[in-house]
């Protein structure tokens, strides 16, 4: 332990006996002993600390304890050397990184196959997934970088959140929609799909809002989605008919389309200043996605031009498959290509006129399916060539 003025200094066992206290967590976890390093999860059992100021949670160099490595970005910064680092609280337990979700967790010393998460107090088990099926789990965190031609920053912070990985089916939707007809839904569009495996398209915003919603109520969840009305009394309504724009986006439990910012996030696959959602290169080809390849772009390289040579069998729309390339480094298929996908926020140049779409499609060229690049299209438009994927809150469990 690391012994300075001004710090609050603890006993392991008896921290520990506190930290549960606090937690309300003192029912004794019985459980079997076995291997308790699964894969995926980084371990260590060295000194730590954490500052009450910032919130941030840093490892010890233990060659010179004024030296600490903030455990959420790995930049080193040295303890104010007049106070050593008053309102510091310090451990050294063994702990554990989630690379699944970005959270970090305290071991249990008595059965080492449970851990409980240091910012939600929650216990859980190694290895185990809390993904909803058809879902990956987008860990929090922020991804800063540059942008490859211009070289301009960028910063994207997001909340953990699970994500389809896949765009939404024909299959799905129409699952889905069949429910929700029946119970009290209407659409604009009845959707399109070139077949059961291939992604929805011809749905405007509305319409995937209100299919959010149906999943939502169809799976027994809260949906995200409500509006208000005010005479007699403020009352919210779950959005269900028509075209509404005065649309709330809840904290919720249930499906609902991702921010531009959560988009970008995810799509990015947990890499830097890339231009694709692979982390590899800053080229695109067909053998990576379904797009118009053209040799306008220098990082179009495709030895194919043109639409997919695979996809494009003479009758519109050539989409693919979906999950017919590989997937991003969170898992996530299609982040690039195949469809436009809504996003639930207005177009930063159109608030109140334009819907923001991510992603490209197999109709539109390179340019538009880097991660980064902000497409727009009416809320009530409904083109071929533009489908969705819902998300959910982190906090959901399955």
């Amino acid at each position: 332990m690391v012994s300075a003025p001004g710090c609050v200094l603890l006993n392991r066992r008896l921290e520990m006996k506190k930290l549960l206290l606090t937690l309300g967590l003192m029912a004794v976890l019985v459980q079997g002993a076995g291997a308790w390093q699964p894969s995926g999860w980084v371990y260590h059992n060295h000194p730590w600390a954490y500052d009450s100021a910032t919130g941030d949670w840093h490892w010890f160099n233990s060659a010179d304890r004024q030296w600490v490595a903030n455990m959420s970005n790995g930049r080193w910064a040295r303890l104010p050397s007049s106070a050593l680092a008053t309102g510091w609280v310090y451990y050294q337990w063994a702990f554990a990184y989630a690379q699944s979700n970005g959270a970090w967790h305290w071991i249990n010393g008595a059965d080492r196959q449970w851990v409980v998460n240091m910012r939600t107090a929650a216990w859980s088990r190694f290895g185990v997934s809390t993904a909803p099926a058809g879902m990956v789990l987008i860990p929090r965190g922020t991804n800063a970088g540059t942008y490859p031609e211009s070289g301009g920053a960028y910063s994207l912070t997001v909340d953990p959140f699970y994500m389809d990985r896949h765009e939404v089916t024909r299959e799905l939707w129409n699952d889905v929609r069949a429910w929700a007809i029946v119970n009290g839904y209407t659409f604009d569009n009845p959707g399109s799909g070139k077949a059961a495996n291939h992604p929805v398209h011809s749905v405007s915003w509305y319409d995937a809002v209100k299919w959010c919603n149906a999943r939502s109520e169809k799976e027994g969840l809260t949906p995200s989605y409500v509006y208000f009305t005010f005479v007699p009394t403020p009352t919210a309504w779950v959005y269900k008919t028509g075209q509404r724009d005065n649309v709330v986006q809840t904290d919720t439990v249930g499906y609902r389309l991702p921010t531009a910012v959560e988009w970008e996030y995810a799509a990015r696959g947990g890499v830097r200043s890339r231009r694709f959602p692979w982390g590899d290169s800053d080229q695109i080809q067909h053998a990576r996605a379904n797009y118009i390849s053209d040799d306008f772009y220098p990082y179009d390289t495709s030895p194919t031009r043109g639409s997919h040579p695979a996809y494009n069998d003479g009758t519109q729309p050539y989409t693919g498959p979906v999950g017919s390339f590989a997937p991003n480094g969170y898992g996530l298929y299609d982040m690039a290509g195949n469809v436009w996908e809504w996003c639930f926020n207005w177009h930063s140049s159109y608030v109140g006129s334009r819907r923001e779409v991510r992603g490209g499609s197999y109709n539109s060229f390179a340019f538009t399916c880097q991660v980064y690049t902000p497409y727009y299209s009416e809320p009530d438009a409904a083109p071929r060539s533009l489908g969705f994927r819902s998300v959910r809150s982190y906090s959901v469990a399955p």
